[in-house]
């Protein structure tokens, strides 16, 4: 059996808080896999309507970032939620034109 104690090298899910944010008209948001899999990221406006599909893509370990621009949106908060597997979280942002 292998020895998995160096807990330095383990990588979990998370959805890390978008930078900047507030934000006009772009923020990044970064995200982790702990191994290959499908992750969905979606912006949802206050009412649960979606507003853009991010990412829909398989992805290797480790941690990724995208960048969502907002231009055509108009100010106000939106969820950033991200699915992969059973682990799902949501980031709350606001856009300030």
């Amino acid at each position: 059996a292998s020895n998995l104690s160096n807990s330095d090298n383990v990588v979990k899910f998370s959805l890390n808080k978008p930078y900047p944010n507030p934000f006009n008209p772009t923020t990044t948001i970064s995200f982790s896999v702990p191994n290959y899999d499908f992750v969905s990221i979606k912006v949802y406006d206050i009412s649960g309507g979606l507003v853009s599909t991010l990412v829909e893509n398989h992805f290797n370990q480790g941690t990724h970032s995208i960048t969502w621009d907002g231009t055509n949106l108009s100010s106000g908060q939106y969820f950033i939620r991200m699915e992969s597997g059973s682990f799902s979280k949501t980031q709350i942002v606001s856009l300030i034109k």
